[in-house]
Order: C-alpha cells, then structure tokens, then sequence
C-alpha cells in the first residue's frame, strides 16, 4: 500500500510527467518542421519555422524540462543550417 506521502508524489510525479510530455513533444515536433521547411528551401517559411521552434525550445527550458544548454545546442544547429540556406539565396 505504501505511505500517504509516497502516494501523493506518486500522483504529483505523473501530474508532472504528462504535463512535461507536451512541452517536449511540441519542442521536438517545431523542430522537425523548421528542418524539413529548411531542407525544401522555402527561406521565408524556414525564418518562421525556426523562430516558432526557438519558441517552444525556450519555453521547454524555462519550465525545466529539457536543460537551458541542451536547448540553447539545438538552436544553434537549427540556425545554422537557417544561416547555411541563406547564404545559398
């Protein structure tokens, strides 16, 4: 059965974890898009993508779920591939 306290973190833990989850689901999925759009060439479209992406890996950092430097690398290779395509327009 356990303690009344071990059963409420329990409760907390899985409170936390699925609010976790969507933060770092969002993050992962404006990410994939802003690099499929970069990889297509759309520059316009790639500049929103990239900045929607900075966005959510931002906010997934500020609440504590991934780590500010993890977050902070994936924006640094996203932007540099935006730099990359840029540079070829």
């Amino acid at each position: 059965m356990g303690l009344k306290s071990s059963q409420k973190r329990e409760r907390q833990n899985e409170k936390r974890r699925l609010r976790n989850r969507s933060y770092k689901s969002r993050a992962r999925t404006m990410v994939k898009k802003a690099f499929l759009i970069i990889e297509e060439g759309n520059l316009d479209a790639a500049k929103e993508a990239a900045l929607d992406a900075v966005k959510a890996l931002d906010k997934a950092a500020a609440k504590g779920v991934i780590h500010k430097n993890n977050a902070s690398r994936r924006k640094g290779r996203l932007m540099t591939r935006l730099a990359i395509l840029e540079k070829g327009a």
